[in-house]
């Protein structure tokens, strides 16, 4: 008990030195760019480790076949496959930037303030 009562005073100490470190880490979120693909690579969505969409390329020969159905149901697999792929890069950056830090530090992320709980 006594031992938690010392990591807690440590961390009440370190406050801002962990809250700098926690925005550090977030704000290099912004320039972990991942892909997703899907059609195989004729959809292909790049997002960034804040989750925010950063491109979408389609390929030539499917605008202009122009079937747009296919084009939305390929367009939003490709989304989450870059959204999945994005939450495993920020949550690995996370814990490689930030080192051991409280769990739920990093406001707006879900689960990712919590590297320990895995992606949703």
């Amino acid at each position: 008990m006594f031992n938690q009562l010392g990591a807690f005073a440590d961390l009440i100490k370190n406050a801002g030195k962990i809250r700098e470190a926690a925005e550090k880490a977030v704000e290099s979120l912004g320039q972990v760019v991942v892909e997703g693909e899907s059609g195989g690579g004729v959809v292909k969505v790049k997002a960034n480790g804040r989750l925010e969409i950063v491109s979408v390329r389609i390929a030539d020969q499917l605008a202009a076949d122009l079937d747009r159905e296919l084009l939305e149901d390929l367009i939003a697999a490709a989304v989450n496959s870059a959204l999945v792929r994005a939450r495993e890069a920020a949550a690995e950056s996370l814990s490689t930037l930030a080192g051991p830090l409280p769990p739920g530090l990093f406001p707006g992320l879900g689960p990712l303030a919590d590297p320990s709980r895995g992606s949703p």
